[in-house]
C-alpha cells in the first residue's frame, strides 16, 4: 500500500503555518511500515485542490488530506473531494444534530454557516470520532480512499489514531500487505563535511544499492553538524532494529570519532552543546564561556538546554576591546588571536570559579579588522590546566553563520578533549 499526504490551506504556501502535521503522518505512516512517497501542499482553490488530489490517487492507493472541514468560504476539501469522486454533496442530519449538540455543550452559539460541516459527499461516511467541530471523512473513490482530515494539529493526531488507524490497516490486508514497519536509527557527526562523509560510506552505499534496505540518507546543517540517518523495513520492529544495527556497526567503523552522537529520539537530545553538558556532568565538572563575536550565542545555546545549570556556571560577553582587558585580563593589543583566545578561556575559568572554559573572538562583520578578513575566528579550550587554540578559516559565509558555526566547533572541541580523541580539520 502507498500512502500520499496533502496538506491544504494557503497560510502554508505563504510561510504563515509551519506544516507540522505531514511530518507527524509521515513518521506515523513509516512506523506502520506505509509507503510514503509523495507529499502535497495546496492552497485553498478548488481547481488546484481537485487537480492535487486526482494526481495523488493516480499514484497512491491511499490519500490523506489535512485541512479545510471548517464552515468558512474557504473550507472546501469537502467540495474538492466530492467533484473527485463525482457525486454531490448531502447533508447527513445525524451528523449535523451531532455538530450542534456540541456547540450546545460547550456554550457556543451555532452559526449557519456552521451545517455546512454536516455536507458529506455521496458515498463517503463521516468518521465516528468529532475532537473539535470538524468531523474528519472517510471517502472510497474507486477501489482506492481519501481520508479527510482537519488541520488543527491536536484534533488530527486523535482523529488519525481513532479512526484512520483502524481502518487503514484493514484497507492494508485488503491490498494484500503483510504487517511491516519502517524504524529509523541516527548517527550524529561532526569535525566531517557531507561531502567528506558521503566518500567515506560510499562502500556501504554500493553494497545496499542492489537491496534498496536498508537505506543511507544524509543531512547537514550548522548546528548538529551531519546526520546520517539510517532506514530500514521489515516484517516488525525486532527485526528492523537487527538490521539497523548491523548497518549502524559498519557505518561507525568508517567514520570513527566524528560520531558524537546517535539515536532517533528527540533531537535536542543529540545537540552537540547537549552532549558535552552530559559529559562534562558525569565528570563533575563545571562550565565558563567567554564570548566576542558570538554575542552571548554560545551560552544561549547551553542554556536551552534542560539541566544546563548543573554544569553551567555563566559566560562573559567580551565584546569590546576593553571588556577583554578589564574583565579577562587579556594583554592589550590585537584581540583576534589564538593568544586572545587563550587568556580569555583561562581567565573566565577564574573569574567564574569553573572547571573548563570556552572562548571565542574572531571576525564576524563585513569588514576587515585588525587586518584580517571576515570569517577568521580564534577559538581555545581550557580544559585541566591546559589551554588548546585553533583559527578556524569561515570566510564567505554570512554573519549568523560563522557565529553559528564558531558555537558548533568549539563544543566539538571541547568533546574531543573530553573523550580524547584527536582534534578535526576544518
Amino acid at each position: 500500500m502507498r500512502c500520499e499526504i496533502v496538506a491544504l490551506g494557503t497560510e502554508l504556501l505563504l510561510g504563515q503555518i509551519v506544516d507540522t502535521n505531514s511530518a507527524w503522518l509521515a513518521e506515523r505512516l513509516a512506523t506502520l511500515g506505509v509507503d510514503c512517497y509523495f507529499q502535497a501542499r495546496v492552497g485553498d482553490n478548488l481547481t488546484r485542490i481537485q487537480e492535487a488530489l486526482r494526481q495523488a490517487l493516480a499514484r497512491s492507493d491511499v490519500v490523506i488530506t489535512c485541512g479545510g472541514l471548517g464552515p468558512t468560504q474557504d473550507d472546501i476539501t469537502r467540495q474538492a473531494i466530492a467533484d473527485v469522486m463525482g457525486v454531490p454533496l448531502q447533508r447527513d442530519p445525524a451528523l449535523f444534530t451531532r455538530i450542534e449538540a456540541i456547540f450546545h455543550q460547550r456554550g457556543r452559539p451555532f452559526a449557519d454557516n456552521n451545517a455546512l460541516q454536516a455536507d458529506v459527499p455521496v458515498g463517503a461516511q463521516a468518521m465516528p470520532t468529532i475532537v473539535g467541530t470538524a468531523p474528519g471523512l472517510i471517502c472510497p473513490v474507486g477501489d482506492k480512499l481519501i481520508y479527510a482530515l482537519p488541520g488543527v494539529p491536536w484534533e488530527m493526531k486523535e482523529m488519525f489514531e481513532t479512526d484512520v488507524l483502524p481502518d487503514l490497516l484493514r484497507q492494508r490486508a485488503r491490498y494484500g500487505d503483510a504487517a511491516a514497519t519502517i524504524v529509523n536509527h541516527t548517527l550524529y557527526c561532526l569535525g566531517l563535511g557531507e561531502s567528506v562523509i558521503a566518500a567515506r560510506l560510499t562502500p556501504r552505499l554500493q553494497a545496499l544499492e542492489a537491496s534498496g534496505n536498508p537505506t543511507i540518507a544524509f543531512l547537514a546543517s550548522e548546528v548538529a553538524g551531519v546526520r546520517v540517518r539510517i532506514t530500514a523495513k521489515a516484517a516488525d520492529a525486532e527485526e528492523a532494529r537487527r538490521m539497523l544495527e548491523d548497518e549502524a556497526r559498519e557505518v561507525r567503523a568508517l567514520l570513527g570519532d566524528a560520531v558524537f552522537s546517535e539515536g532517533d529520539d528527540d533531537p535536542a537530545h543529540h545537540l552537540p552543546e547537549a552532549v558535552v553538558l552530559r559529559l562534562l556532568e558525569e565528570r563533575g565538572q563545571t562550565l565558563a564561556v567567554a564570548e566576542s563575536l558570538t554575542g552571548g550565542g554560545i551560552g544561549a545555546r547551553l542554556t536551552s538546554i534542560a539541566g544546563a545549570s548543573r554544569v553551567f556556571r555563566g559566560g562573559i560577553i567580551a565584546y569590546a576591546s576593553a571588556v577583554k582587558f578589564d574583565l579577562l585580563d587579556v594583554p592589550p593589543g590585537p584581540v583576534v588571536s589564538e593568544e586572545t583566545a587563550a587568556h580569555m578561556a583561562r581567565n573566565v575559568c577564574r573569574v567564574l570559579h569553573a572547571d573548563v572554559g570556552l572562548a571565542a573572538t574572531g571576525v564576524a562583520g563585513l569588514d576587515s579588522q585588525e587586518g584580517l578578513s571576515p570569517g577568521t575566528v580564534c577559538v581555545a579550550v581550557a580544559w585541566k590546566g591546559e589551554v588548546t587554540t585553533r583559527t578556524l578559516n569561515l570566510a564567505g559565509r554570512p554573519r549568523e553563520q560563522i557565529r553559528i558555526l564558531t558555537a558548533t566547533w568549539l563544543f566539538d572541541m571541547l568533546r574531543r578533549k573530553i573523550m580524547n580523541v584527536p582534534a578535526a580539520s576544518h
